[in-house]
């Protein structure tokens, strides 16, 4: 079988060679295999030693995009170009490990379409990063109704045939975790111990987390635009309310000139905007 390994990269040069490394000791002699690095606009020696890398190894391709456009569309990149039997994407700062692959093919083989892994709490981490990742799934699970679990990131195993699902997706605000379980192919989740940055610093922050939760909510979920619908009728009906009062306030001569018809001119349209967007 052929494995195609997508793994977006942003100034990660000191962690190239060593996920290659351990790629190859885990792989090496059990699978065909290609790796596909997207490079995210690195500003450090990455773009460089990926072209370098690249004229050694015949199995290892990169894509260099022409600036950071985000960790998503990267990985959206590196399954577009795929050509494996299945398409695993993972970070590339081996926080997740290339040795649990082989257990992600079997589970594939034994019949997942979707491979999806669950980072178990790392108590190394930051106090924010751990806070952000506990309520991220919960969040998002109750914003779109998929099936988000606690601790997954986008560390998983596609099929083919799912990999060719997403490839047809061109939205510029892309929420890979949500796509994948919008597709509705069987599924099947995979406990690991996440491993140590070997170099740098991490890309995610706990507001970047923020950010994603919030992208995924807006561009995956229709709640915001039900939130929009009830805030748009109940000021029109304030509105409705507050012309009977000024109809009142006219009648027995407590009405202010010029106030009454701005403000309730202002609430009918604004409800009826929000109404219409």
């Amino acid at each position: 079988m052929n494995l195609s390994i997508v793994i977006p990269v942003y100034n990660e040069a000191g962690n190239l060679r060593p996920m290659i490394e351990r790629m190859g000791n885990t792989l090496d002699g059990r699978f065909s295999y290609e790796l596909i690095f997207v490079d995210d606009g690195s500003t450090d020696e990455t773009p460089a030693l990926l072209k370098e890398i690249a004229t050694q190894d015949d199995r290892l391709y990169y894509i260099s995009l022409s600036r950071n456009f985000g960790h998503q569309n990267a990985l959206k990149a590196g399954i577009d170009h795929s050509r494996g039997d299945c398409v695993i994407t993972m970070d590339g700062d081996l926080q997740h490990p290339p040795e649990l692959i082989p257990e992600m093919v079997a589970l594939w083989q034994d019949g997942s379409d979707i491979v999806y892994t669950r980072r178990r709490e790392d108590r190394r981490l930051p106090l924010l990063k751990r806070i952000t990742s506990r309520y991220f799934g919960t969040f998002m699970k109750r914003m779109s109704g998929m099936p988000f679990e606690q601790g997954i990131a986008d560390f998983r195993l596609l099929d083919r045939k799912v990999a060719d699902v997403l490839a047809g997706f061109h939205e510029p605000d892309l929420f890979l975790r949500g796509a994948v379980f919008w597709t509705g192919f069987r599924k099947q989740a995979l406990d690991y111990t996440p491993g140590e940055r070997f170099s740098g610093k991490t890309k995610y922050s706990g507001w970047k987390m923020i950010r994603l939760a919030l992208q995924g909510a807006t561009s995956f979920s229709v709640k915001p635009l039900y939130v929009a619908i009830v805030l748009g009728f109940a000021f029109v009906l304030i509105a409705a309310a507050y012309f009977v009062y000024v109809i009142r306030c006219a009648i027995v001569g407590d009405a202010i000139p010029g106030w009454t018809s701005t403000i309730v001119t202002t609430m009918f349209f604004g409800g009826l905007n929000m109404l219409l967007l």
